[in-house]
């Protein structure tokens, strides 16, 4: 399917503002257990508070889109280094806020003088944090999996490795197969074609997409199943890239694309509930454009407020989608 111009920016919209309701809808179940979130508000069907917001997943997409808008397919770890200096590391913010281990653990070596690729090397380069700012290659790669690929990793050089960039690969590559109009099943197989097929993130895409295709009596049984095919029962930590990205497909798969049933998905099985909901959305509201996400989440996402990172204060993600999907983004 050959989109048109006004196609691209409309599921380009529909990616980023899904990532950023996704973001915002899981953020007060992260790191939840399902039994957890149940006790405490029974299903969550939406938002949880007045003024819901999204949390680093938001903030990092919109460094990474803005980054990407202004160097587009000549982008380098050079390029990408140097935004990390100058919008994060080099800034006198005071404690560091509201981001993972991984965006952690490479500020510091940034600090420490260590460029790319050791940089990345720390204990958290296997997490999800580069899976979570991946979607905006995508949508600027729209129908090139491969190249939204090869972009997503130049940007996750310098904070992650293995399983942390595949994670970002499969989220991107993804994303670019949903901005051409492919049916969920393309989808996924343009997720998969990108990772090495015997990784960690490609058994536990699969085995998720396979649970979640699994006829089911209700959503609660299907959400075990999905959530049991990839979580490592006991580990503590939420945000490993494989489980997260397999349970974002999963919830993506088990929805047949449809944006309020992947992201409430995603969201309900808890683990890194603003991550996997954020990927959840951007794959389904690039698949089904911006009317696919219910208006009263739409109008509910307003610009960031910098929680995360200051200087991304005051974006708005449909500004940036705009600017990702302009002829010349540079």
């Amino acid at each position: 399917m050959v989109t048109t111009t006004c196609d691209t920016r409309e599921r380009a919209r529909g990616a980023l503002l899904g990532l950023a309701v996704g973001d915002a809808l899981g953020a007060p179940a992260e790191n939840m257990k399902p039994s957890e979130i149940r006790r405490r508000w029974g299903r969550i069907e939406g938002f949880l508070t007045d003024r819901p917001a999204g949390t680093d997943d938001t903030e990092y997409a919109i460094f990474s889109a803005l980054l990407l808008a202004r160097h587009g397919s000549a982008l380098t770890v050079a390029h990408v280094e140097r935004a990390w200096h100058r919008w994060i590391a080099d800034l006198d913010e005071g404690p560091f806020r509201g981001a993972g281990f991984s965006e952690r653990g490479t500020l510091e070596n940034l600090r420490r003088g260590l460029a790319a690729p050791i940089s990345a090397q720390h204990r958290h380069a296997w997490s999800d944090g580069l899976a979570m700012r991946a979607a905006p290659f995508g949508v600027f790669a729209a129908g090139r999996p491969a190249e939204a690929a090869r972009l997503v990793a130049i940007d996750g050089s310098v904070s992650h490795e293995g399983e942390g960039i595949y994670g970002g690969q499969a989220v991107a590559a993804g994303v670019a197969a949903a901005m051409s109009g492919a049916g969920v099943t393309s989808v996924i197989a343009a997720a998969l074609s990108v990772i090495p097929m015997d990784s960690w993130t490609a058994r536990s895409l699969r085995r998720a997409v396979v649970a979640a295709q699994r006829v089911q009596p209700d959503p609660l049984t299907r959400e075990r199943q999905v959530r049991s095919a990839v979580v490592i029962g006991g580990y503590p930590w939420t945000d490993l890239a494989p489980e997260a990205v397999g349970l974002a497909f999963g919830a993506f798969a088990a929805a047949r694309g449809d944006f309020r049933t992947a992201v409430l998905t995603a969201v309900n099985m808890g683990r890194d509930a603003d991550t996997t909901a954020a990927v959840a959305g951007a794959l389904a509201g690039a698949a089904g454009g911006l009317t696919a996400i219910p208006e009263e989440w739409a109008t509910a996402i307003t610009p960031v407020t910098g929680s995360c990172l200051p200087t991304m204060r005051g974006y708005h993600v449909l500004d940036v989608a705009d600017l990702l999907t302009e002829e010349d983004p540079r």
